[in-house]
């Protein structure tokens, strides 16, 4: 078969072009097979290979045989499935990969708590991935506001803005406030900025409102909202988020017939398994 001929695979109705040197790069595949006549459940048909499969998954598969990755979307749970298609083409490390990132998709939990009182309101945020937290630590800023030495006293005080250290219990939460507080006796006064937003609110329910959408357009969803104390006004909201590896990239040994290693890639960090 000449390397240049496109291959057309209708599978299960869905209608895919590619070359004969990507289904060959597994040789011992299905695909491979196919090619060379030699599979029963593959036969040419009007100038077609049908197989009777999924199409909408196969989509994956032919991306992981182009080039040795499979990019899954944020929001996929299909993970069995998948592996029962890579397994009847007989694609082995393709079904080992899908099941070690599979039992990896532990949900994130993150939690805030949140009190207003009359004229000031308290957050604490606690998650049970650390990296979060520290990645919120690093949008949050709360500014003081102070009065500032002015020797005209004619004039109303000028007033000083100096970002203020989030408190860090430990590394898995975070303490900070918003609005004024009147018990120092100098009208202390916080406000919170959330990058990107460049907003300063001193408002609690300001804040939170922020606080909640920011964190739904990084993927977590609220799956509680509760009253720890209703003396005291705190209110507690957790979220829920998925932590899936995107990008699952396997290197393989010449000729395709053996792995090396996996490796597991999620946004900034990689780790690589042997």
């Amino acid at each position: 078969m000449n390397k240049s001929e496109v291959i057309i695979l209708n599978v299960g109705g869905t209608k895919f072009a590619t070359s004969p040197a990507t289904l060959r790069k597994w040789r011992d595949s299905k695909l491979a097979r196919m090619l060379e006549g030699g599979d029963p459940d593959i036969r040419p048909v009007n100038g077609q290979f049908f197989v009777d499969r999924d199409g909408s998954l196969f989509r994956y598969i032919l991306d992981f045989l182009r080039t040795c990755e499979l990019t899954l979307p944020p929001d996929f749970s299909d993970f069995n499935r998948l592996a029962r298609e890579a397994d009847f083409y007989d694609l082995p490390s393709l079904v080992d990969l899908l099941n070690q990132n599979r039992f990896k998709q532990r949900p994130e939990i993150l939690e805030v708590r949140f009190s207003l009182q009359e004229t000031y309101s308290f957050f604490r945020l606690f998650c049970s991935c650390n990296s979060t937290i520290e990645t919120l630590a690093d949008r949050i800023v709360v500014y003081a506001e102070q009065p500032g030495e002015n020797w005209n006293h004619s004039f109303s005080a000028q007033k000083l803005m100096a970002p203020v250290s989030l408190q860090r219990p430990s590394h898995h939460d975070l303490v900070f406030h918003c609005g004024t507080d009147y018990s120092t006796g100098d009208e202390l006064s916080r406000y919170v900025s959330i990058h990107p937003d460049q907003r300063k609110l001193i408002n609690g329910n300001n804040v939170l409102g922020l606080l909640v959408d920011i964190l739904l357009r990084e993927g977590f969803r609220l799956i509680s909202t509760r009253t720890i104390s209703p003396k005291e006004k705190v209110e507690c909201y957790t979220f829920e988020r998925t932590r899936r590896s995107e990008l699952l990239t396997i290197s393989e040994q010449q000729g395709g017939e053996s792995v090396n290693a996996v490796y597991l890639k999620s946004g900034k960090s990689q780790s690589k398994r042997k």
